[in-house]
């Protein structure tokens, strides 16, 4: 017999047996259908998709097939070729009888000397080393049926793999208890943020201005009269602007007129707009931001990875947090591409970031003062705050739900994208409340959030944790250091004696049929 040059180097009980799987197992390929053969009825097709989802969809053939290619409950499958972490790997198939795709084997064995489940635990111990030596696109990794027979397996004792697979089962029940109750505090802490965040743009969060004022005898500056004060300082701002553009083209104005082509931010749009607490105002985003445009992305040539003149940011580098994370594929662009081909989307530090093609929608940042400028590409939209409105509050309005899903009814959708357009975004309506009542909100916020954050990060290292933990326990597993060894069980060497014997004797009395040994096999299978 055989032995494969991959076969890991650690330690095993000498009980045990390194094996090639060529050596031991039978692999039939799948039929590769063609659209001819789908129908609406007939057995179904197992594909990858169906291996982890027994809800995915099916197609069906009624065409004569050859017999080989049926699987039926029980069985053992391999994917082998599909994207690592989801169904690349060896699955138990749990339908009804069925044909078996192309892209998976189906391994054949006889159940008096394996046991179905550690079969499979012990084949997918070998993931990492098969996606290592597999070839494929992006994201997706694929081994062909010379090199899965090549592959090692590790053999214990026939008893010891009922033990070892019971064990196994037990821990990651526990496991899978712990990381379901840690996925549950996950969820509160999800709802809990957009709750806070909620509380905050409808001026439950911190005592409003106008409380304060009537407790403590004074007046104070009104949302609307802040939003009144913004845009007579907006308008006398164009003014200005135009009237230096003018007179550096040496052509002054002789009367007043031109001050009339001003265009006022129009009001918000009432419909479906909620009461707020006294001394607020629903403002439209174009009213209290300076400037709010998109990004736009320069061809690739001009794009550089880690290093350059200009940060460049992409979507992926936005949270749903309000902090930006350059420190995820840092990209750059040139200076010239900077002030000449992307002099509309330059960015400046506090500039609130907003993603505008999803899903998912919803990751807002401030640009932080890393660099004196920066630029972004066509996905982000730009909202540059005027004075008077606290950028970290202008961030938290667009990170709450409400007002998320005031846009995405607004938003185009294409194939399951949605697309927020310029217009969406100036037309937000944004509930404005007094600047001192900004602050102390954006302070309450800060507190809330940040415990928050601080417990999803504990929750997260858990969650990894366990993940690890689990690979933990199929390693000591496929060491043969899970259980303890019976002096009285068969010891694999033995075992693979009885394995050639037995495909000796398949040799001489001729194959086995394929629905006999169907019945022999789901007769004798432990349904879990």
């Amino acid at each position: 017999m055989s032995e494969s040059k991959a076969m890991p180097d650690w330690p095993v009980p000498r009980s045990w047996n390194r094996v090639r799987i060529g050596d031991v197992l039978s692999l039939v390929n799948g039929f590769a259908f063609k659209p001819s053969h789908w129908k609406k009825e007939g057995l179904p097709i197992v594909r990858i998709q169906n291996l982890n989802n027994q809800e995915a969809p099916y197609n069906y053939c009624t065409d004569s097939i050859p017999e080989k290619f049926r699987v039926e409950h029980g069985d053992l499958l391999f994917a082998w070729s599909g994207t690592p972490g989801t169904s690349f790997g060896a699955h138990i198939w749990r339908g009804g009888s069925a044909w078996l795709n192309q892209h998976i084997f189906r391994i054949d064995f006889s159940e008096k000397l394996f046991d179905r489940r550690f079969l499979r635990l012990a084949i997918n111990a070998n993931l990492a080393d098969y996606i290592a030596s597999a070839h494929g696109g992006a994201g997706l990794a694929h081994i062909t049926i010379g090199k899965f027979r090549n592959s090692v397996l590790l053999l214990a004792p026939f008893n010891e793999q009922a033990r070892i697979v019971a064990e196994i089962e037990k821990q990651f029940t526990r496991l899978d208890a712990a990381v379901a109750a840690l996925k549950r505090v996950q969820a509160n802490l999800k709802r809990y943020r957009a709750a806070v965040l909620k509380a905050a743009c409808e001026g439950r969060l911190v005592p409003t201005e106008a409380e304060l004022a009537r407790k403590e005898g004074r007046t104070y500056e009104t949302g609307e009269q802040l939003l009144a004060r913004i845009l007579k300082q907006r308008r006398a701002k164009w003014e200005a602007d135009q009237l230096a553009k003018m007179q550096l083209g040496g052509k002054l104005p002789k009367n007043v007129d031109w001050k009339r082509t001003y265009k006022e931010p129009g009001l918000p749009d009432a419909i479906d707009l909620t009461a707020l607490p006294a001394g607020w105002v629903w403002a439209r985003a174009e009213q209290i931001c300076d400037f709010i445009t998109k990004g736009t992305t320069p061809s690739s040539d001009k794009l550089f990875e880690g290093s350059g003149d200009v940060p460049f940011i992409k979507v992926y580098n936005l949270t749903n947090r309000g902090a930006l994370d350059f420190t995820v594929n840092p990209t750059f662009i040139g200076k010239a591409t900077h002030t000449r081909e992307l002099a509309r989307s330059l960015v400046r530090p506090g500039d609130v970031l907003m993603n505008i093609v999803g899903p998912p929608l919803g990751k807002v940042s401030i640009v932080p003062n890393l660099f004196p400028e920066w630029n972004v590409n066509q996905a982000i939209a730009i909202f540059r705050p005027v004075p008077g409105v606290d950028r970290r509050y202008l961030a938290a309005l667009l990170l709450c739900d409400d007002i998320l899903r005031w846009a995405i009814r607004r938003a185009k959708a294409t194939a399951g994208q949605f697309n927020l357009t310029l217009e969406i975004c100036r037309d937000l309506p944004l509930p404005l409340p007094p600047v001192d009542e900004q602050a102390r909100i954006v302070e309450a916020l800060d507190a809330c959030l940040s415990a928050a954050e601080s417990s999803e990060h504990t929750l997260e290292t858990n969650v990894q944790r366990s993940d690890r933990l689990r690979q933990s326990i199929l390693k000591r597993a496929f060491e043969g250091k899970l259980v303890p060894q019976n002096p009285n069980d068969e010891p694999a060497s033995r075992l693979l004696e009885r394995i050639q014997a037995e495909k000796a004797s398949r040799k001489t009395q001729g194959p086995l049929s394929q629905s006999r040994k169907r019945r022999q096999d789901v007769a004798s299978l432990e349904v879990q």
